[in-house]
């Protein structure tokens, strides 16, 4: 199955798209430019809003606006008057970390995690804002925090460090955000590149963005097995999510960063925002609670 181009947006790393119910809009982020996205598939508009440093992730939050994980901290963000505030930074004597891809879970807090300018191993972690705007470290000894989801039933959390090629899961408890009991669930065979972001269907299987593989894997988490991949005329696959009527259509992001003058030559569409229907639905997103 293949995409369609839907935003020639060029993003310099475009990541984390997450369909905002409420306002019928995906929101996305262009890491390295600083940008929040707010795209219109009716219209086919894009609002781009600059923020003052690289943006890792994006979330609705139920009270109005939204919730970002900046390259320092947690932050709420008002995209009608600009207003940026600064709430935590756990990692304020990292300089070298930035904050990477992020959701928010069940009861409403929001989960992101950390990653090092320079790939250095065992750096990075993964957090969790809760509703009262404590933060608390979920996850130590990470290289590359990257995709994660929560499981239909919601008792089990799945999470991607990227370099280990894996998809992990976790015993998970809404009550109290606490998850235990770590096994791999999914093994990404290298040549098909590195898992990134991940969503979850309407079925619990796992959609998964490959960088440098040119695709969207879909994976069976209780058996770790491959049922199906969505081909994208890009290399640079970061991130996907279900969005649209019925949550019927699977977007996709990617990067042009890093990539030479043959490579974009190749592809143009490299940075541009696609789409699919992959013939499942998606699961609504949940909002930030606090």
């Amino acid at each position: 199955m293949d995409t369609h181009l839907v935003l020639p947006a060029q993003a310099t790393l475009g990541e984390a798209p997450l369909w905002h119910a409420r306002e019928q809009r995906l929101l996305w982020v262009d890491i390295e430019a600083g940008t929040l996205h707010r795209f219109d598939p009716a219209d086919g508009s894009d609002r781009a809003l600059a923020i003052s440093q690289p943006i890792g992730a994006v979330v609705p939050r139920r009270s109005g606006g939204v919730m970002l994980a900046l390259e320092q901290g947690f932050a709420a963000f008002d995209p009608d008057t600009g207003a940026l505030t600064l709430l935590a930074d756990p990692e304020a004597d990292r300089p070298d970390n930035r904050f990477n891809d992020g959701k928010c879970d069940p009861a409403g807090r929001f989960w992101a995690g950390t990653i090092n300018r320079h790939r250095e191993p065992r750096t990075a972690a993964l957090y969790c804002l809760d509703t009262d705007l404590t933060v608390r470290r979920m996850l130590g000894g990470l290289t590359n925090s990257n995709g994660l989801c929560w499981s239909l039933d919601q008792q089990t959390f799945y999470h991607i460090d990227t370099p280990t090629r894996q998809v992990s899961a976790f015993d998970y408890r809404v009550e109290t955000g606490r998850i235990r009991n770590r096994r791999t669930v999914v093994s990404i065979p290298p040549e098909m590149g590195k898992p990134d972001g991940m969503t979850i269907d309407a079925e619990g299987m796992l959609w998964i963005a490959l960088f440098r593989g040119g695709c969207v894997g879909r994976w069976n988490p209780r058996d770790g097995r491959l049922l199906q991949t969505v081909s994208v005329p890009a290399s640079q696959v970061t991130a996907c999510a279900f969005g649209g009527a019925e949550l019927a259509t699977l977007y996709i992001t990617t990067a042009r960063a890093g990539l030479d003058e043959a490579a974009l030559a190749d592809q143009p569409d490299a940075g541009g925002l696609f789409a699919a229907r992959p013939g499942v639905a998606g699961v609504e997103a949940f909002e930030f609670a606090g």
